[in-house]
């Protein structure tokens, strides 16, 4: 199926590694230019090259959670591309820790970047966009079941989702379209990380296997096809909807 991405133009934060360079990576090999976003100037140079070089990519050193980041990327794709047909609005997970224990700071971080980094540029980039434009946001699973060790995912993400279904009613008139993808146990450092706190590493990989329908962790490219479908034409009457990317991980309808 052609996807219809050939000559459109789309952002992608955090895109150096994870969820974010592999849906960046569908984009472009379906013919789409791409620019992305790193909290490093190494590591977004080596994304740039990884997907093809500047020619279709450009590379934007920025941190979701600063205040000029939206404003920056939204300008960076209009300057160099001449145009911005989406977003997707990967922003990275926030600290582990208990609900009790976790420190009013980190807290704090994750609002900043979990929440109102994301706000504002999807709030920049609908001030661009035209009818047929895509907003997409890299949640979890944890907006709809609450992961353990995790309090400061399941405080912020659900009020995220439920954000972007409002600004879909808010931007449907105007043809543009919001949508939220969540991911479970992907193959990501991410990931591995989350396995590594625990006492039992393959244990935990294992018992978290076990609980999947797929009984495996996903590959980041399975993400990021997702993700480049339901930024594209193609996904043209798709709105307003939060879609579990995870092997059948959530319980709930």
């Amino acid at each position: 199926m052609d996807l219809g991405l050939a000559g459109r133009v789309y952002v992608v934060t955090a895109a150096t590694r994870g969820l974010g360079f592999a849906s960046a990576r569908e984009l472009v090999t379906d013919g789409a230019r791409v620019v992305v976003t790193g909290r490093s100037k190494e590591s977004v140079s080596e994304a740039v090259a990884a997907l093809g070089g500047d020619e279709r990519v450009e590379g934007v050193v920025a941190d979701n959670a600063a205040e000029d980041t939206a404003e920056r990327v939204v300008g960076a794709a209009l300057a160099r591309f001449g145009r911005l047909d989406g977003v997707l609005i990967s922003v990275g997970g926030p600290a582990a820790g208990t609900a009790l224990a976790t420190p009013e700071s980190a807290w704090r971080e994750g609002f900043e970047s979990v929440f109102l980094g994301a706000l504002r540029i999807a709030r920049a980039a609908a001030d661009v966009l035209e009818e047929g434009g895509a907003i997409g946001f890299v949640l979890s699973g944890s907006a709809r079941e609450p992961i353990p060790g995790l309090a400061v995912s399941n405080g912020l993400r659900p009020g995220l989702a439920m954000t972007a279904k409002t600004l879909a009613n808010e931007l449907g008139p105007e043809g543009i379209r919001v949508f939220g993808l969540l991911p479970a146990r992907i193959e990501t450092e991410r990931v591995a990380h989350l396995d590594s706190l625990s006492p039992d590493p393959a244990g935990s990989r294992a018992a978290h296997e076990a609980a999947i329908p797929l009984r495996r962790y996903g590959r980041p490219d399975e993400f990021g096809k997702v993700a480049a479908f339901t930024l594209s034409p193609a996904a043209s009457y798709l709105t307003g909807v939060m879609i579990p990317v995870d092997g059948g991980a959530l319980h709930g309808l």
